[in-house]
């Protein structure tokens, strides 16, 4: 098994995909009309598997747009190259909270989404490998 799609509540469809498409970088997988007021679209990272279904909010889920992790980093955003990723979403208007800072497990800053909701951009750090493993053994 494995999750394929993440609910997040937008207040707008296309002020959304702005964001995610053009900022982020995500790709639009789909952007298909449900009705007059509803939409089935999805975005994702280029390459991965799981993908956010923007859900607009309508009448008490407007109280929970910017809010679905209340004030915690809700997402984790990983990357292969932290640096081209944190320069090119700079470049394109994304608020970071913090300076990017290493830690033992990686490069991580925090950053805002278009909701004001935080999220990790994250390098990971190389494995370390298995005591005893290496060379010759």
């Amino acid at each position: 098994m494995r999750i394929s799609q993440l609910s997040y509540l937008v207040r707008d469809y296309d002020e959304a995909i702005g964001f995610f498409v053009g900022k982020l970088g995500f790709e639009l997988v789909e952007d298909t009309s449900m009705g007059p007021e509803k939409r089935w679209v999805v975005v994702r990272p280029p390459g991965a598997e799981t993908a956010l279904l923007l859900a607009k909010a309508v009448g008490e889920q407007a109280d929970a747009v910017g809010q679905q992790a209340g004030g915690r980093v809700f997402l984790f955003l990983e990357t292969g190259d932290f640096d081209r990723d944190h320069r090119r979403m700079i470049a394109a208007g994304v608020r970071f909270r913090e300076a990017p800072r290493r830690e033992p497990y990686g490069t991580v800053a925090v950053f805002e989404d278009l909701y004001g909701m935080g999220w990790d951009l994250i390098q990971r750090a190389p494995a370390e490998p298995a005591p005893g493993a290496g060379p010759g053994r």
